[in-house]
Parts: structure tokens; sequence; C-alpha cells
């Protein structure tokens, strides 16, 4: 990356992390260009230089957030899900550590970030992220387990907000509990406890 692509990268991150900092204090509709940039420490030029409107900014915050996400899950945990029709059945359960590590790792890092984008998922677009993944990771995944196609929504939305509630809840609580408890607990709710033999 040159010094100019360094720059401009540096400007949009300040820029997102603005808009995520506002959204804590409003809705959306109610935040201007001038308080994200007095939020970011940069002119409107400068704003204007890299977005028409404050939506190409929430799209691009949007994607910021999913990617900086991303990068704390290992190339090898990424790449299952390209290959989810050859895997091995084991490498698409992600109640495990291998995937709820990073998860919620990256919660614990990004506590404020994440608490508000769980509050204002519908604007991040994060409704269509689910959707997306929903067709193109989940739905997959339980064709391999043979799952039935008219249960499958129902079985994704308590997936879905049965962690988002745990997440909630963790968060209102500033993470008190390890990430190896909070994962324990995930994975109680999912499979039940295991009894002593």
């Amino acid at each position: 990356m040159n010094k100019s692509e360094s720059k401009y990268f540096n400007t949009a991150t300040k820029m997102d992390l603005a808009l995520i900092s506002l959204l804590k204090k409003k809705p959306f509709e109610y935040i201007t260009v001038s308080e994200i940039c007095q939020a970011a420490g940069v002119n409107r030029s400068t704003f204007y230089l890299h977005y028409e409107t404050v939506g190409d900014l929430l799209e691009e915050t949007t994607r910021y957030l999913l990617d900086d996400f991303l990068s704390y899950f290992s190339t090898e945990t990424q790449s299952v899900a390209l290959n989810l029709t050859n895997c091995e059945l084991n490498d698409l359960v992600f109640v495990s550590d291998k995937y709820l590590t990073p998860y919620f790792t990256y919660i614990k890092d990004h506590k404020e970030v994440f608490g508000t984008a769980l509050l204002h998922n519908k604007t991040l677009g994060f409704e269509d992220v689910y959707k997306r993944m929903f067709d193109n990771i989940f739905n997959p995944i339980l064709d391999r387990f043979h799952y039935p196609q008219s249960d499958r929504p129902y079985v994704m939305m308590y997936y879905l907000n049965g962690i988002n509630a745990i997440v909630s809840e963790w968060l209102k609580n500033k993470c008190d509990k390890s990430i190896r408890e909070i994962s324990q607990i995930v994975a109680i709710c999912i499979y039940g406890l295991k009894r002593e033999q």
C-alpha cells in the first residue's frame, strides 16, 4: 500500500468509526455530514472527496465492520465457506471453539462497536448480510445434513437470535465471563448439558 492509499484508508477508517460513534447517540436519519466530519477530525471537502452521501459512508462502514470481523478468523476457517460441498461434515459445525473463539474475541475487543452494530443491524444492512449468509452458507450446510427445507428458516432464526441474545447479555455485563465460558454457554444452549457417565 503506497502512502496516498494509506492516507485514504486512514481517513476512511476515521469516518467509519465516527459514524459508529454517532450511531451510539442518535438514529442514522439524524446524523449530518458536519457531525461526521467533526467526530472524524476532517473537513467537509474531505468527506465529499470520499463519498457523495452519508448513505455511501454507511455502506462502506458496513463493509469495514465485516472485513474487520472476518480478519479474526484464520484463512483455513474462512476457506470452509468456499468449500461447503466437499469439506468434512465436522468442519461445518460452527458451534465449536474453532469458530466461537475468534467470534467472541472480536466482540470482546470491539465491545462498543459490536453493541452499536447490534442496535442498528437494520440500518447497517446486516439483515441483508444474514440473508446472504443463509442463502450461501447455512442453507448449503443444512443440505449436507439433510435438514428439511421447510424447517430451515426457523432453525436459523433460533440460532442467530439465540446467539445474539447471549452476546447482548454478555455485552450488558461488560464481557464479565471469559471467552471460553461464553462459548460453553452457547454450546450448552445448542447441544444441551453433557451428562456425567
